[in-house]
């Protein structure tokens, strides 16, 4: 894909489970003022179905599914790139392979950064029960071996209300985690593991002495260097399918 300069570029976000209306708003928000081109414009989506926490790799499935149905329509309505929001890169494989437009799997993003910045990062975890998803992820991109630890604070999430009223109790025992990671662990650099972990950012960036991952960020910015450089995905990597499924996963009792 060839590209020039930025020129209002869209990029969709998805969330690959059902969140409600402020949950995704939460998720825009996080974006600082300036940090995107004033060209690019992002917009928040979620999986028309499915659900959990992302715990189990059934779960993990399911959503694959609702994020390819997700994103399948991203380049026919306009946009310019897709960025699955989630560590678990839900459906990232798929779309690429579905779409000419760059899609970026949020925790491949931020595992590369993180390589680039230090010898050994660690990912900062709210649920034990996140782990697969991490592995899953390393294991494909060959990164196994940069990972110093996983660091839970056994703590089940919620995605729709995300951090919001848990500062008091959650922001100390992810900053007591991370000084394990750095101290015990070999770390030198930080990855939140999960998008849902944002509010957490800034309070922990202020306190470490390394770099500190915020993961939407990653996505969305990697997106938007995509979009500036002309680059998407290799198509002898993920070769167009043959014939198009797209109304396969939902069927005739589509949403609107």
């Amino acid at each position: 894909m060839r590209g020039s300069a930025l020129r209002q570029k869209r990029i969709r976000m998805i969330v690959p489970v059902p969140v409600p209306e402020d949950a995704l708003r939460a998720f825009a928000a996080q974006v600082p003022a300036g940090l995107m081109s004033p060209e690019v414009s992002i917009e928040v989506v979620c999986a028309a179905r499915g659900g959990g926490a992302l715990g189990s790799l059934y779960e993990g499935a399911i959503a694959d599914a609702f994020c390819l149905e997700a994103g399948a329509t991203a380049e026919a309505d306009g946009c310019h790139a897709v960025c699955v929001n989630s560590m678990s890169d839900s459906g990232v494989a798929a779309l690429r392979s579905r779409l000419s437009i760059p899609v970026v799997g949020t925790a491949q993003a931020t595992y590369a950064l993180a390589a680039q910045l230090g010898r050994r990062f660690s990912i900062l975890s709210m649920w034990d029960r996140w782990r697969w998803l991490y592995d899953k992820v390393l294991a494909d991109n060959g990164l196994q071996g940069k990972l110093a630890s996983v660091r839970s604070i056994g703590v089940r999430p919620d995605t729709s209300e995300l951090l919001a009223g848990k500062e008091d109790s959650v922001f100390p025992l992810l900053l007591e985690a991370a000084q394990k990671a750095l101290d015990e662990d070999g770390a030198d650099v930080l990855i939140l593991g999960s998008t849902t972990m944002h509010q957490s950012h800034q309070y922990l960036a202020e306190r470490l002495p390394v770099p500190v991952l915020n993961p939407g960020l990653v996505g969305l910015k990697t997106c938007e260097m995509l979009l500036s450089l002309g680059l998407a995905q290799s198509k002898r990597a993920y070769p167009s399918p043959e014939v198009m499924m797209d109304g396969v996963v939902l069927g005739p009792d589509r949403p609107e």
